[in-house]
């Protein structure tokens, strides 16, 4: 098992690259569809939508120090059972709370299917970083 001195560079690494998938998913590849669905205005560069992508970083490190340990204790140490872990991970934690959230908040399917289809991506590329990392 890592050491704690060990753990810090790639799960930074790994955020890092998460962050920057969620900026192409929300900002370039679904920006317009998205910002209808949830009905966003553009306040690109505001305050309010800096302190948007710092959160993200901030949950975006916390998961990957939470899919690091879970990768640890499991002893997944290639890419491939690290994003295959990462996807049973999302598949258990991730998808039925947000199927819910969007069932209550009757948001549309197609905005379930764009958020759901990110963290999916989003686990199975950061639980693959975070096994093969050695």
């Amino acid at each position: 098992m890592h050491t704690q001195q060990n753990h810090v560079l790639p799960v930074l690494a790994a955020a890092v690259v998460q962050w920057l998938i969620g900026a192409l998913w929300y900002g370039l590849i679904f920006k317009k569809s998205w910002r209808k669905l949830v009905g966003a205005a553009d306040d690109a560069g505001s305050g309010r939508e800096i302190f948007a992508m710092g959160c993200s970083f901030v949950a975006s490190l916390l998961l990957s120090f939470v899919l690091f340990t879970v990768l640890q204790l499991a002893g997944s140490s290639t890419f491939e059972a690290g994003a295959a872990l990462a996807v049973i991970c999302w598949l258990g934690f991730m998808a039925p709370p947000l199927i819910v959230q969007h069932v209550h908040e009757r948001r549309p399917v197609n905005l379930f299917a764009i958020n759901a289809a990110y963290w999916m991506i989003a686990m199975a590329v950061t639980g693959g970083i975070l096994a093969a990392w050695r």
